[in-house]
């Protein structure tokens, strides 16, 4: 289990390389978070400024990623998230799954996904050609 919250994501081909090395692994599940470049409102997004709780972010983190992990069978898992400035375009989130087949590895994927969003203390504020604002998330304490 890898977990990380940081100024920048790993590259993904030595992501996928550390869940490749068991023998069980018949599924590599992957999603990766793109800052839009349009606001809900219409307006041009710049850039996405992300903070955290610099522990807490990373223990709820582990928490959700092991929880996934015991309750579909995963072989492993990875969660990755940036903090600070991320322009219109670039990845902000990475989760790969590790799984004998691939539905619970697509399951456990939009779990942690989810999980991330709603219960880790990470807030973003979305500076657009119109002015900035915080985002708030869609589920209670999260963000989206």
């Amino acid at each position: 289990m890898i977990v990380k919250v940081s100024k920048e994501l790993d590259p993904l081909p030595y992501l996928i390389s550390k869940l490749k090395k068991s023998p069980e692994v018949g599924s590599i599940s992957i999603f990766i978070g793109v800052v839009r470049g349009k606001g809900e409102g219409g307006e041009r997004v710049i850039k996405l400024e992300y903070d955290h709780h610099p522990y807490l972010a990373r223990k709820v983190l582990e928490r959700i990623v092991k929880e996934a992990i015991e309750e579909y069978g995963l072989i492993d898992a990875i969660a990755e998230h940036r903090v600070g400035e991320v322009k219109a375009g670039e990845e902000a989130l990475y989760v790969l799954v590790a799984s004998k087949h691939r539905e619970e590895g697509f399951k456990a994927l939009k779990r942690i996904v989810e999980g991330i969003k709603s219960k880790v203390p990470i807030w973003k504020k979305e500076v657009t050609d119109k002015g900035c604002r915080w985002v708030r998330g869609k589920l209670r304490g999260g963000h989206s």
